[in-house]
């Protein structure tokens, strides 16, 4: 009896095994005025569970996605940061919000979580020094630089306005774009933050078509822009619109209608078009009617960075993995390489400008310039 003892607890152990699961949070704004980018989210970072499995897991471990929707709203972000702890989850994906990363991040370091953003860009994310945080996106800082640069060539002697949404991401991105113009040379000649979910923005076309501005900077989201464009069509004003990755979405042009043609935009280079992962686009497209656009890839590549840095590490400890991460180490991913430094930030970030066209099938969408 006792070896067919010792073979059933053997058996018992194998079925352990292979029953055994990594349960992978994605937090973001999955309801709510930014719903848009919480789908992109959570269909990439969904899409490289389900190729990682398919592929075996990791380290003999299948993936397990486990959902919180955030709404954008910083309290919320923190309980969802919470139910994720107290249901097992080693790994997040998300948020999507600056405003709401930086708070979940303490949550997550408590719980001994690994977080890595797709879309948080404020530098403040990673600057506290947590053991826990990383991006697969670039930072505001960066971001503004490039901005600030294209602003320079092209309206250095014009007259230009720079408008936020008062969040982290969106104060800070349009900050960091007004020091950089400012170091330049160019005054802006209105500076002005409306409210998150505002609607009506005649007050402030009224001060852009009397500043006589040739170019609107914003910093921050799809939304609140299309709406500032179109009121300010409405009203016979034409000039140029500036944001950054928080308009990433074909959203915008449903938005703001057909004035927003000639829009400019900052985002690193648009992903999709990279010739290796051609079959991955081809399999959101056909497998989940998707179009993986802005950070939905970049929600892949956390995932696939997950994986290699655990098999690296030879362990799921979110700690271990993380002591990876910082390693310097690159990791092959489907928007490139990525290597981190011992904040948790991208060695190498990319941005470049982007315009709002309308293409062959009269539909208007970003293409890089």
């Amino acid at each position: 009896m006792k070896p067919l003892l010792l073979a059933a607890m053997a058996v018992a152990g194998l079925a352990q095994a292979a029953q055994a699961q990594v349960k992978i949070g994605i937090g973001g704004p999955i309801t709510g005025s930014s719903a848009a980018f919480g789908a992109q989210l959570v269909n990439g970072a969904e899409q490289a569970i389900a190729d990682i499995n398919a592929a075996g897991g990791i380290l003999g471990q299948k993936l397990v996605a486990v959902q919180g929707d955030d709404v954008s709203d910083p309290r919320q972000g923190v309980s969802v940061a919470n139910k994720f702890a107290s249901e097992g989850v080693r790994f997040v994906v998300g948020h999507f919000n600056s405003g709401v990363s930086i708070p979940a991040s303490d949550a997550y370091a408590e719980a001994g979580i690994l977080q890595i953003t797709p879309a948080s860009t404020n530098p403040r994310l990673t600057e506290r020094g947590l053991w826990n945080t990383f991006r697969t996106c670039g930072r505001d800082d960066q971001q503004g630089e490039i901005a600030g640069a294209w602003i320079l060539q092209n309206y250095r002697a014009k007259r230009v306005a720079v408008l936020h949404d008062k969040t982290p991401y969106g104060k800070g991105l349009a900050d960091e774009t007004k020091k950089a113009i400012n170091k330049g040379g160019l005054q802006e000649v209105l500076y002005e933050g409306v409210n998150p979910g505002e609607k009506d923005f005649s007050a402030l076309v009224s001060k852009l078509k009397q500043a006589n501005v040739d170019l609107m900077y914003w910093g921050g989201l799809h939304t609140e822009l299309g709406l500032i464009v179109r009121q300010a069509r409405d009203q016979g004003l034409n000039t140029v619109a500036m944001g950054a990755d928080g308009i990433t979405s074909d959203e915008f042009a449903a938005v703001g209608g057909p004035g927003v043609e000639g829009t400019k935009m900052t985002f690193p280079p648009d992903p999709r078009k990279r010739p290796e992962v051609a079959e991955i686009v081809k399999r959101f497209v056909e497998q989940r009617r998707f179009n993986p656009e802005a950070y939905t890839l970049y929600s892949y590549a956390a995932v696939e960075v997950l994986k290699q840095a655990a098999e690296k590490a030879g362990s799921l400890e979110p700690k271990k993995v993380a002591d990876v991460m910082h390693s310097g180490m690159t990791f092959k991913t489907v928007v490139g390489d990525i290597a981190y430094d011992k904040k948790g930030d991208r060695t190498r970030p990319d941005y470049v400008v982007y315009t709002w066209k309308k293409g062959s099938d009269g539909r208007i969408t970003y293409l890089q310039d």
